[in-house]
């Protein structure tokens, strides 16, 4: 390989980003204990209605990446196979990793309400849509 492909550099920051997207829900929960008599967390996870808002929030956002980030993972994996890196991917792999963060710090601020976070989220869909197109552009080739 002469060198290393933006895309799979972007998906090697997303995937780490993704490893740690568990720190700021786990922060939350150790800063703000279940009430008095709440059962075991360990034995079953607490209701997160019983946590601030933005530790819920913290939870959905790494659900809401991770949605997005296997198929995306799966779709760069596949480009790289069939040699179908583009300016097209290439572009599609940074907006989709600044909108994912873009994403999670809206999410998890509050910042990020309607109609901005959906948008977000639809950003992120079409980049995959995108990179779809591609690895089918990739093979035809």
């Amino acid at each position: 390989m002469d060198t290393f492909p933006t895309e799979l550099g972007i998906l090697t920051c997303l995937t780490l980003f993704a490893a740690s997207m568990w720190i700021p829900y786990i922060v939350g929960v150790v800063r703000n204990p279940l009430p008095e008599g709440a059962p075991d967390t360990f034995l079953r996870p607490g209701n997160l209605n019983d946590l601030p808002a933005w530790v819920h929030r913290a939870h959905r956002a790494h659900l809401n990446l991770l949605e997005q980030f296997v198929p995306f993972a799966v779709l760069v994996l596949i480009l790289d196979r069939v040699d179908g890196f583009t300016a097209l991917t290439y572009w599609v792999a940074i907006v989709f990793f600044w909108v994912r963060i873009a994403h999670a710090v809206g999410m998890i601020s509050g910042w990020a309400r309607m109609p901005l976070r959906p948008m977000l989220y639809n950003i992120g869909w079409v980049c995959c849509m995108l990179l779809g197109y591609a690895v089918f552009a990739g093979a035809m080739a």
